[in-house]
């Protein structure tokens, strides 16, 4: 039967049809972006996970809506701790928020950073201020603030030394210059150690060239930037592990995607820290068994030199709870909570940073 045989309201029942199949799949462009590469787990699981579980659960919604996903990793459109900036100017629409290195934007965030020595379960400081957030308001409001929605988070395995001498005993830093990102110079000043900023991007050239002579660094990062390489010498200090931020839309773009998409990103957010999390704990032994197989030396702080290197530090979390009291901020009850939860969760601490 050729069209022009074909029954009038068969023909507009056909024409309905393919006008509100063309209709039923919405394509929506998104930009996701990091300033890590992909080599590093939190951005390999945002692109192996998280935007295909967008995806999956859009699918099984119905199909009514399809991402059109355009995936910016390593700094290629927006530079390591500008993340926040990028993603509210529109740069692109969605981003994974390094906080470690906005500090100014994220102080309460930034907690972890600031009471070292802590657990070194990724789930436990993940949930930690997953729940801190949720009780104080002025956690998250740090993202509406900033033009953000905040869909979910994520904590670094725990930091550790990577240097080019063997240490023993805090004696052994005197003079040295280790590199560390941000907040974590606190954990080298009082040793003796001079502190050079520096991230992951830069680390391995700066050991190299002697800008530096390690560096302060959690162990999935360190196997990602082969410092084992240039530093051979891995001294488990445990520093804790650490919240280092998470996945976030620009608020403007996101509060006018359907109800639908909404719900896939917040989802699919849920997925990707849980599967982080589990990626970044298991990986920890392989990459250190890997690294001692490649010519690493490995060896742990004894828990009294562990004590000893906490004590020599100034009260960071007192001074820094003290300051964000001073600029308003909830400070003071964000130090306790989070101090309070560690202890909770039977963690070992040599050195109570909400006391002293």
């Amino acid at each position: 039967m050729n069209r022009r045989s074909f029954p009038p309201t068969l023909l507009l029942a056909a024409l309905a049809l393919a006008a509100g199949g063309a209709q039923a799949q919405q394509v929506i462009k998104l930009t996701a972006t990091a300033g890590h590469p992909p080599v590093f787990l939190w951005v390999k699981t945002m692109d192996e996970v998280f935007i295909p579980e967008v995806d999956k659960r859009l699918a099984a919604a119905g199909n009514k809506y399809k991402i059109e996903w355009t995936k910016a990793w390593g700094g290629t459109l927006i530079k390591l701790g500008s993340e926040s900036k990028g993603v509210a100017d529109g740069v692109a629409d969605v981003g994974l928020v390094s906080t470690v290195f906005e500090a100014a934007k994220f102080p309460l965030q930034n907690v972890s950073y600031f009471t070292p020595f802590g657990t070194e379960d990724v789930g436990t400081v993940s949930k930690t201020v997953a729940e801190l957030q949720n009780k104080i308001p002025a956690m998250a409001d740090a993202w509406n603030k900033s033009g953000l929605t905040y869909l979910n988070g994520m904590a670094l395995d725990s930091y550790h030394v990577w240097t080019k001498f063997p240490i023993t005993r805090i004696e052994d830093l005197q003079g040295k210059k280790l590199s560390a990102p941000g907040p974590a110079a606190n954990w080298v000043r009082g040793t003796g150690a001079v502190a050079v900023a520096g991230t992951l991007n830069s680390y391995y050239e700066d050991i190299k060239s002697g800008v530096s002579d390690g560096a302060v660094v959690f162990s999935t990062g360190a196997w990602g930037a082969k410092l084992h390489e240039v530093a051979p010498y891995v001294t488990k200090i445990n520093f804790g592990s650490m919240f280092s931020g998470g996945i976030v839309v620009n608020k403007s773009r996101f509060e006018k995607l359907p109800p639908e998409v909404q719900k896939a990103l917040r989802d699919a957010s849920d997925e990707w820290a849980a599967q982080y999390a589990k990626a970044q704990t298991a990986a920890v032994d392989t990459v250190l068994k890997n690294m001692a197989g490649a010519g690493a030396k490995i060896t742990e702080l004894s828990p009294a030199e562990r004590k000893r290197w906490a004590d020599a530090l100034s009260p960071i979390g007192k001074t820094w709870s003290a300051d964000v009291a001073a600029k308003g901020g909830p400070g003071p009850e964000v130090l306790k909570g989070y101090m309070d939860a560690l202890k909770r969760s039977g963690a070992t601490l040599p050195r109570d940073w909400s006391a002293n």
